[in-house]
């Protein structure tokens, strides 16, 4: 059971980052009907008011129109710890990310940071994002 809860962490994960990544259809299926996000990130004050799937499809893709080529990436382990409650997977799952994208200059700007996901009944219900920021760097070489 250990290994299937672990690996139903890691797929959330994935699927975050897929939603992230542009398939903002994912929003529907991953999130909770009401959820919060929790952004440390200058810049990211739109995101404190987005509670519903729709909401966050929508400022994605709107994220997107802002930075050429913006592409998310899992980086190292994941950390997983779900348990079953009423047959269903909630914890928390947390993993370092890399986002790139391309800056007004035409360089490839790397950025690192950390999301961890609290999951309930199945679906992510809280975000707790924080990245490196405008001036930082990534994890990994």
């Amino acid at each position: 059971m250990r290994g299937e809860l672990r690996e139903f962490g890691v797929g959330v994960y994935d699927r975050w980052t897929a939603l992230w990544n542009g398939e903002t259809g994912l929003a529907e299926e991953i999130m909770a009907p009401d959820f919060a996000l929790r952004y440390t990130q200058a810049g990211t004050e739109a995101f404190d008011e987005v509670r519903a799937p729709e909401q966050l499809a929508a400022i994605v893709a709107a994220w997107h129109g802002r930075r050429a080529g913006l592409r998310f990436a899992a980086e190292g382990e994941a950390v997983v710890d779900l348990a079953l409650v009423d047959g269903l997977p909630t914890g928390l799952v947390a993993r370092p990310y890399l986002a790139t994208f391309t800056d007004e200059s035409g360089a490839v700007v790397a950025r690192s940071g950390t999301d961890t996901l609290r999951i309930t009944g199945g679906l992510i219900s809280e975000v707790w994002s924080v990245s490196s920021g405008a001036q930082g760097r990534t994890f990994y070489r």
